[in-house]
């Protein structure tokens, strides 16, 4: 009787171990084919899409005499002050010209036979004093608050870009996000105007990043000094070769934003324009997932724990089989 209760007590934890090991495939399969049908789902809801022509937002135009259109919080900032300088000048302009137009006539000679012999003006010398330091008072305070803003730190948790300035191109790292770089250069001419992009602007690879979020863009060069300017952002900054430089950045709307390098930086330092594509964030981060190694949040944590969870399930495999084991010995020993 023990004999035959020991080989029981054998073979009942390896049929528990055989129906676990049944349902084990059947339970995995099904997370599978869920995942599989997310994985189509994907694409459709929040694939990216490279955008076209249409989606052009910030560039050069022929004649223009204005700054551009601004699509960021900094640019649109920037831009008010700037219209209202253009008034505050103005207005300064014509009445300065007003006051000689008016001196010229009020006292011109045949007006004024005898001239005057006054030599100062108390009043007039105030006012001409005080009113001009009031104007730069006025025009000062908000230039040093735009000045304080386009040097805000970024926040924690900016997307870092990695802008380096190469003779005559650029590369764009994305550390946050696997570590990948796109290098972008200049489409040729003809082939800018067959996909309906603008000549010498126009790039194989964009800057592509997501919209209304804050962007840590940091630049560098690999040679000489070189400027990442793009002007519908209001944004401008040196790369400097063995230094890093840092800004924040916030673009509002979808679309595509054209800069050039505004630093000269050799022969062809007007042939490495750049291109900036903000998209939606879901359409950005399907972008970074098609890039070889990119990642996105806490992707790259989560994939090495595979092979944690096989070495677990392997562990638990031998423990089983030593049990067996132990067991079958303990029979043949009754």
């Amino acid at each position: 009787m023990v004999f035959w209760a020991a080989i029981a007590l054998a073979l009942v934890p390896q049929a528990v171990s055989a129906q676990d090991a049944a349902e084990a495939p059947a339970a995995e399969a099904a997370p599978a084919e869920g995942a599989a049908a997310a994985g189509d789902a994907a694409p459709v809801a929040g694939g990216y899409e490279p955008l076209g022509p249409e989606w052009i937002k910030g560039q050069p135009t022929a004649g223009g005499w204005d700054v551009q259109d601004q699509f960021s919080p900094i640019g649109e900032t920037a831009s008010g002050l700037h219209f209202g300088l253009m008034w505050v000048m103005g207005i300064i302009c014509i009445f300065v010209l007003g006051l000689l137009l008016w001196v010229v006539v009020r006292y011109r000679r045949g007006a004024n036979p005898t001239p005057s012999k006054t030599t100062h003006n108390t009043f007039i010398e105030v006012v001409w004093t005080l009113v001009p330091v009031l104007i730069l008072v006025g025009i000062a305070v908000p230039s040093i608050s735009l000045l304080s803003d386009q040097y805000e730190s970024p926040p924690k948790d900016a997307v870092t870009i990695k802008v380096t300035g190469y003779q005559w191109y650029w590369g764009y790292g994305y550390p946050d996000n696997g570590g990948f770089e796109v290098i972008s250069n200049m489409l040729p001419e003809d082939e800018a105007k067959a996909k309906g992009l603008p000549a010498l602007l126009a790039v194989d690879n964009r800057l592509v990043v997501p919209v209304d979020t804050p962007l840590r863009i940091q630049t560098t060069a690999a040679d000489v000094i070189h400027s990442f300017a793009v002007p519908s952002l209001w944004f401008k900054i040196d790369a400097v070769p063995g230094r890093l430089n840092e800004r924040l950045l916030t673009i509002e709307e979808p679309g595509i934003y054209y800069g050039q390098c505004s630093e000269l930086c050799g022969a062809r330092h007007g042939y490495m324009p750049i291109a900036v594509e903000a998209l939606p964030r879901d359409q950005w981060e399907a972008w970074v997932r098609s890039q070889p190694g990119g990642t996105v949040g806490d992707e790259a944590e989560a994939a090495p724990a595979a092979p944690a969870a096989d070495a677990s399930a392997a562990e638990g495999e031998e423990a089983a089989a030593e049990n067996a084991g132990g067991a079958e010995t303990a029979a043949a020993t009754n």
